[in-house]
């Protein structure tokens, strides 16, 4: 049971981590003329946001990958996972400004709907597979 535990513990972080990733995107469009006024213009660097997606891809990997091996062997969190970071990504990397404040943010709250399933996989499957 250990191992659902510590899946549950990240499944909660990257819950976490994706809702901010999301809300910091959505919102620093907004804000962005008044960040340095508050003395946070670093969250308007691309690097920032760079290493929120890093932090993301690592945290639903390894959580994902524990759940699965683990204990349900579901592949619908990775469909969802690897839909909210293509949405990431072609929110970033597409050129299309308009698209970017809206995919984003969605990317990042369907990262965390990602973890939500699989966090709640893990809760229905209350005893952990032996491996095959």
């Amino acid at each position: 049971m250990a191992i659902s535990k510590t899946s549950q513990h990240l499944d909660r972080l990257g819950m976490t981590a994706s809702t901010l990733c999301a809300i910091h995107c959505a919102l620093v469009p907004i804000f962005l003329t008044t960040l340095p006024l508050l003395g946070l213009e670093f969250l308007s660097n691309e690097w920032v946001e760079i290493s929120m997606i890093i932090v993301s891809v690592f945290l639903g990997t390894l959580s994902l990958s524990m759940s699965y091996r683990k204990q349900h062997h579901k592949l619908l969190p990775f469909f969802v996972l690897f839909s909210g970071f293509t949405l990431i990504a072609f929110g970033h990397f597409s050129g299309i400004e308009k698209l970017e404040p809206i995919l984003i943010p969605l990317g990042g709250f369907t990262v965390a709907a990602a973890h939500l399933v699989n966090w709640r996989l893990n809760r229905t499957c209350n005893h952990p597979h032996k491996d095959l």
